[in-house]
């Protein structure tokens, strides 16, 4: 039996425009949002949440997480059998919904079982856009083994995998074109250093152009695209050049690229509070002088990457990339954007922003007839107080993901 809800008696929030609209109702059917307007024609079983003047807003959106790393021990993650790193994706999922992010765009690890899970109702998580697996070059960003071993693969068939290691133009493709039949929605490439790994300095640059376009191509011919974990400008560049077109991270960016990523069309995501919680952590998690170095090279950056593409009008997506126990700090993300953004930018970087990196304008993001019923009612006004976003939830007091109340207090 489909369920209708009445939401009534508050204001609605206009991701896009940046603006409250007064006296609207907006009718709920199924995982739908049928009507926005007034004098509805409202089913007389529809259950009525009166908003008393509160904020009706779009469920917010994450466009960069990993919902297989429940644990900062990465190989720990890949060794889990499988039924326990599905059931940890699941608490891990639940968690980011209860913050009031109804859709999780993950970077890699999560796979077709998870999304389906969430479309059946096993979970009542957020919608789950996945690449599969994170490609990368031997020795890349996500390869994790040390030097001295030389055991091949990442275990990459284990849910709790985040890469696939994956050299030569020919490979490149066959590895795309397996992630797309599993069900990717975008492919995903390593093309710069990164913090977590032991062998990339964050300035090596990682796979050929060869390599990069071939990935380009695959996803095109799928109509989808590439997604790169980027920092240097040269690597941006690089990548922007080839056709890539989600710009993950960016904390090194300059302005002539930001300005060339934004004629392109690209999206870029920055992540800022993953090296802030590392920064905060990492002694406690044992982290060494090399990755303390690592991540302040990048966590330096991060604010004036911020200013750089947003005077660049280059558009920038909401993103967390918190793994393990750091997931804690994944509205503090909200504070750091607040230091350089305005709340309407940060407040469009996870709604409308995001949805057009999912490729799904007008079906999340938005508070408009048609689209899914991914519903937050806030205590006030988030456009005039981001901090409205912030402690875990605390200031939503109902969460709607795809019709279903995950969060109603009365």
């Amino acid at each position: 039996m489909t369920t209708s809800y009445l939401f009534t008696g508050g204001r609605i929030l206009d991701a896009e425009a940046g603006t409250l609209r007064d006296g609207l109702d907006v009718l709920v059917s199924g995982d739908r949002i049928v009507a926005v307007g007034t004098a509805l024609d409202i089913p007389a079983d529809a259950r009525t949440i009166d908003l008393a003047g509160r904020t009706l807003m779009p469920g917010l959106i994450d466009c960069h997480v990993h919902v297989v790393a429940e644990t900062l021990d990465l190989w720990g993650n890949m060794t889990a059998p499988a039924s326990l790193s599905a059931l940890r994706s699941a608490r891990v999922m639940t968690e980011a919904l209860q913050r009031g992010f109804t859709t999780l765009r993950d970077l890699g690890g999560a796979d077709y079982g998870l999304v389906r899970a969430v479309n059946e109702g096993l979970l009542d998580g957020p919608r789950l856009v996945i690449c599969g697996k994170g490609l990368t070059t031997t020795g890349g960003h996500a390869d994790l083994r040390p030097r001295t071993d030389d055991r091949p693969g990442l275990l990459s068939d284990r849910l709790g995998s985040m890469g696939l290691i994956v050299d030569g133009v020919d490979n490149v493709r066959a590895a795309c074109r397996t992630m797309i039949k599993e069900g990717a929605n975008f492919i995903k490439v390593m093309a710069n250093g990164g913090v977590s790994s032991p062998n990339d300095p964050i300035h090596s640059i990682q796979y050929s152009r060869e390599e990069i376009l071939a990935m380009v191509e695959e996803a095109e011919n799928a109509g989808l695209y590439v997604s790169a974990h980027v920092y240097t400008d040269q690597a941006i560049a690089r990548c922007v050049e080839l056709g890539v077109h989600s710009l993950e991270h960016c904390n090194l960016i300059e302005p002539e690229t930001a300005r060339l990523a934004a004629a392109k069309g690209c999206i870029a995501v920055p992540t800022l509070v993953a090296y802030d919680a590392l920064a905060i952590e990492g002694e406690a998690l044992g982290l060494g002088a090399a990755e303390f170095a690592k991540i302040e090279v990048v966590r330096s950056g991060g604010l004036r990457s911020l200013e750089v593409m947003r005077d660049a009008g280059l558009p920038m997506a909401f993103g967390s990339d918190l793994l393990g126990q750091l997931r804690k700090y994944h509205c503090m993300e909200f504070e750091l954007l607040a230091k350089v953004l305005t709340p309407a930018e940060i407040i469009r970087s996870a709604t409308t922003i995001g949805a057009r990196l999912c490729r799904l304008e007008g079906q999340i993001g938005a508070v408009v007839a048609g689209a899914f019923a991914d519903l937050l009612v806030v205590d006030g006004d988030p456009l005039a107080d981001i901090t409205l976003l912030q402690d875990d939830g605390a200031h939503i007091p109902t969460i709607m993901a795809n019709g279903r109340l995950v969060k109603h207090l009365h």
